[in-house]
């Protein structure tokens, strides 16, 4: 069964499946048929990679993190340690762990990246009370500092990316993301 799909994303020249072509304005005359089966599993004969979600996905996300490893570069902070500073961000503490499971790093890297924040004074550990075996994690002053820094270019980051969106879009998408996140989590 055959499904139109009227979305006009913009047009990318080719930098391979997942390159780093150049984005350029919507192609007005997009719109694509994909057949699919009642499971909503693609027909390799029609694919096109612009029609693949995760391809979106991958290029919009290496495309944000330039962005933002730019922006925080200036300000001599770089992508792990906002990680680390966004995680911490609601709750004021975390487990090393918990920081890499939000920031999906793996553990021994997260290590790495927190030792070296400790080195730099922007976090202090600390075994958590309720279980020894647990390694806590903090932000100093010059932590909450730079927290306040990056977040005003991760603001700015994300404003040049949603500027043009409305609440509900950002909502929605919000939403289906979550969604795809736990259809490929189950």
């Amino acid at each position: 069964m055959a499904q139109r799909h009227d979305a006009v994303p913009a047009r990318a020249t080719d930098g391979g499946l997942f390159g780093a072509g150049q984005v350029t304005a919507p192609d007005p005359e997009f719109a694509t048929t994909m057949s699919l089966t009642p499971r909503h599993a693609v027909d390799a004969s029609a694919f096109r990679k612009a029609d693949w979600p995760f391809y979106w996905l991958t290029r919009t996300n290496a495309l944000y993190l330039q962005t933002l490893e730019t922006a925080l570069k200036a300000v001599g902070l770089d992508v792990p340690s906002w990680r680390v500073l966004a995680s911490i961000h609601e709750s004021g503490v975390a487990s090393i762990s918990e920081i890499a499971d939000q920031a999906i790093v793996k553990l021994p890297t997260m290590h790495r990246i927190i030792q070296r924040m400790q080195a730099d004074g922007l976090v202090v550990c600390r075994p958590r009370a309720s279980d020894a075996r647990v390694t806590e994690v903090l932000l100093t002053d010059a932590g909450r500092s730079a927290q306040g820094v990056a977040w005003a270019e991760a603001e700015m980051v994300y404003r040049k990316a949603f500027g043009d969106m409305s609440g509900r879009d950002i909502d929605k998408l919000n939403r289906l993301l979550t969604r795809l996140f736990a259809n490929l989590e189950a």
